[in-house]
């Protein structure tokens, strides 16, 4: 028999996949979990028990059929949340929900957008407008002026961008001379004869020879001889032009429409508006008139006019999200493409390209998400996280897969978003949401210590949405209460311990209908009360003598070791040997309540602490002796017997082994 010990001075691997348990070669083995359930990894190698959720509203306008969540920020200080469901968009900044939207006496905006619509919804901001489109849909305009002054209109563009399928030539030997009113802009043409009707609305006047050249499109019909243009290639001059130098051309359409399908994707990038993909043209992308974002008259092709390419594929993959960042960014179904530019030459539409990177595609309705000056996307399969990142040493795009020791914690991910780190203690925090079991894959980056720190978030409940506005995290929860599925929006809050939760002052019960016959927790000034059962409209504290509290639902804190193997004398390894566990030393920071193999830990000490009081956060180092039994793999869990504070440093432990 021999005795050895294990240490665990960090967890910045986090959980790894159950594959990995035998990789005991794997560097990460050293700083992994076999279990890292409700518990954020720290870039310092920590770990602590995650943010409760803050209850901030239910969601009205049938949920169950649909939600999304997106972020609208101005400014740091003007920002929000926009909880869409079908034909609603509600609005809450600063975790209130606000109200008399519009001037309506409601909590919500009306709008023509459909439960059907927003699992495939992509948008873009600038300023105080978004830009919300969907296949299905015509892009919507959303601007603020207030709080509560918003509005939601379809976008009307100045030009459409147009494609012909096929054309025809119509004959115009007999209309007559043809006079323009002006050389260019919007100008009035007139034949001599009747030649014109409502159908030729969005064809083409071309003008072929004799003194006079040009190009403009028919945008209003006003008689059988006049119409309204817009001039795309200017004329020479006024003179009226003979039947022999100019024709009507049709057959062209608009490319965004009911038949055709609206745009799939959106961003704004140097100066235009692009639009990427629609049903009708899949892998096109559409790029407007600088600083003209609803023209997408391509006019002469100058480097300011707008312009339209297909990507150069052997395949037809459909553009699911476009990025702007150094270079504008592409993401398809079958690969991922950028447009490279020189940094002092915007795109225009004579050197646009964009090149395929990497043929891993993207999975639909999943936005990718920017970060540390890489980009994240969800593979088509929805198995792995990739990472495209722009190499200056081979000056092309990488795609890496940073999920490949958690891919287990993905299962048919639907959302994500990344919420940027607030201070040295944190590193970037990057949430998925499972639609296979409503759980939620949590990744700790930190790219320059080349930490990827994964961990499982689950409530009593199923997450069906993320977003993060400036540093506030947001999701929609679906829960069980008193028998019927209840729809919430609530809110990552370092402040709280518990999920739903609520909190408020001095009283002897606090309005929690939204917890309707749940078994709820109860802190009163950081003591922790009896269970109580949530009313109707009222949780009835046990103790009313508390200060303040907080009330909610918890949720289970498990951290558990991978199976122990170290390198001691004599032995290749500890594989097929039985372990006992004799002592564990857990050093700690700031924690209030702690097991350890199902042993509660005391923080308090008696003699010292007041009993009355909450728990004392507690920084040093505490030990358990005489765990009992063998085991052949050795492993220590952590977890809480409370809903409050831990924050687990590293541990180590003695164990003896035997035959």
């Amino acid at each position: 028999m021999s005795r050895v010990i294990a240490i665990q001075n960090s967890f910045t691997s986090g959980e790894l996949d159950p594959k990995l348990l035998s990789r005991t070669d794997l560097k990460a083995y050293e700083t992994g979990l076999t279990t890292a359930l409700n518990v954020v990894v720290l870039p310092q190698g920590g770990i602590k028990r995650r943010p409760g959720l803050k209850y901030i509203t239910e969601l009205g306008g049938s949920p169950e059929n649909g939600i999304r969540l997106v972020p609208f920020e101005f400014n740091t200080s003007d920002a929000y949340l926009l909880a869409f469901t079908h034909n609603r968009m509600a609005v809450i900044k600063n975790g209130v929900l606000q109200t008399n939207i519009a001037g309506s006496g409601n909590n919500y905006l009306t709008t023509t957008i459909t439960s059907a619509m927003l699992t495939k919804m992509c948008w873009t901001q600038s300023a105080d407008t978004i830009i919300m489109v969907q296949e299905d849909m015509v892009p919507k305009r959303i601007t603020r002026t207030s709080d509560t002054a918003w509005t939601i209109a379809d976008v009307t563009f100045d030009f459409n961008p147009q494609y012909a399928p096929s054309f025809t030539i119509v004959d115009t030997s007999s209309a007559g001379t043809l006079t323009p009113s002006a050389v260019s802009g919007n100008i009035t043409l007139t034949a001599q004869h009747s030649i014109f009707s409502s159908s030729h609305v969005g064809q083409y006047i071309n003008v072929i020879g004799g003194s006079s050249f040009g190009r403009a499109r028919i945008v209003e019909f006003n008689s059988v001889t006049v119409v309204k243009a817009h001039v795309e290639i200017p004329f020479f001059n006024t003179d009226a032009i003979t039947n022999a130098n100019w024709e009507l051309e049709t057959g062209y359409v608009d490319t965004f429409s009911s038949s055709k399908g609206f745009p799939r994707s959106a961003c704004f990038h140097q100066g235009r508006l692009y639009f990427g993909g629609s049903k009708s043209r899949p892998s096109t992308i559409f790029a407007s008139r600088i600083n003209e974002f609803f023209n997408f008259n391509p006019g002469e092709g100058n480097a300011d006019d707008a312009f339209v390419a297909t990507l150069d594929t052997n395949q037809l993959n459909a553009i699911v999200d476009i990025i702007s960042a150094n270079y504008l960014q592409i993401f398809t179904t079958g690969g991922e493409f950028y447009a490279p530019q020189e940094f002092s030459d915007p795109l225009t539409p004579t050197n646009f390209i964009a090149k395929l990177q990497s043929s891993h595609g993207s999975k639909e309705n999943v936005r990718v998400q920017n970060v540390a000056g890489g980009t994240l996307y969800i593979q088509r399969q929805g198995k792995a996280l990739n990472e495209f990142l722009f190499s200056s040493g081979e000056d092309a795009y990488t795609s890496t897969q940073i999920s490949l020791l958690s891919s287990h914690l993905l299962n048919t991910p639907t959302d994500m978003s990344i919420r940027k780190a607030t201070s040295t203690d944190e590193g970037d925090r990057l949430a998925l949401v499972n639609s296979g079991d409503g759980s939620m894959a949590v990744y700790t980056l930190l790219r320059d210590q080349q930490i990827v720190a994964a961990s499982k978030f689950i409530t009593d409940g199923t997450f069906l949405n993320i977003a993060t506005v400036v540093s506030d995290q947001y999701v929609a929860v679906k829960r069980i209460i008193n028998s019927a599925n209840k729809y919430y929006i609530e809110l990552f809050d370092e402040d709280f311990t518990l999920d739903s939760s609520v909190s408020g002052g001095a009283a002897a019960s606090h309005s929690s209908g939204h917890l309707n016959a749940k078994s709820v927790k109860v802190i009163g000034d950081g003591v922790m009360q009896a269970n109580v059962t949530a009313g109707a409209s009222t949780i009835t504290f046990a103790s009313s003598t508390s200060t303040s509290y907080q009330a909610g639902l918890d949720y289970t804190v498990t951290v558990k070791t991978l199976p122990i193997e170290p390198s001691i004398q004599g032995y290749a390894s500890l594989k097929g040997f039985k372990k006992r566990v004799l002592e564990v030393n857990a050093f700690l920071n700031e924690t209030q309540n702690l097991t350890i193999n199902s042993n509660t830990i005391p923080i308090r000490t008696l003699g010292t602490d007041n009993l009355d009081v909450g728990i004392p956060e507690f920084t040093g180092t505490k030990t358990l002796h005489g765990i009992l039994g063998y085991s052949l793999t050795g492993q220590i869990e952590i977890g809480q017997s409370a809903p409050l504070k831990l924050h687990l440093l590293g541990m180590d432990y003695k164990i003896s082994t035997g035959a």
